[in-house]
């Protein structure tokens, strides 16, 4: 099965980790790791805003995309929430499977 990563923005830390939790308990990742201390620059309504923002970094496979766009976009606190999916290729195949079983993993 192919494997993503997605990029995803939140207002700060809190909401950074309710995110992640949300995610993980819906099986919908992985596992997220979570960066905070991250400043943004961006243009917002006709302007260059600048904003300090915590980032996740969601491991998960293709399939899970669609119903993680819309759990963010339902649960997040921006209007327009940064949800951005990446392809993985290659990675270490014991990682991979790791990352497959718990997300087939039934509660």
């Amino acid at each position: 099965m192919e494997m993503v990563l997605a990029y995803v923005t939140a207002k700060d830390k809190a909401e950074a980790k309710k995110l992640a939790l949300g995610l993980l308990e819906n099986r919908l990742v992985s596992c997220v790791n979570l960066i905070e201390g991250m400043t943004s620059f961006y243009w917002w309504e006709g302007k260059i805003q600048q904003s300090e923002e915590a980032i996740l970094v969601l491991k998960t496979r293709a399939d899970k995309t669609q119903q993680i766009n819309e759990w963010i976009k339902k649960t997040h606190s921006y209007e327009t929430p940064c949800v951005l999916f990446v392809p993985v290729v290659g990675g270490n195949p014991n990682y991979v499977d790791w990352l497959n079983s718990e997300l087939d993993f039934q509660k």
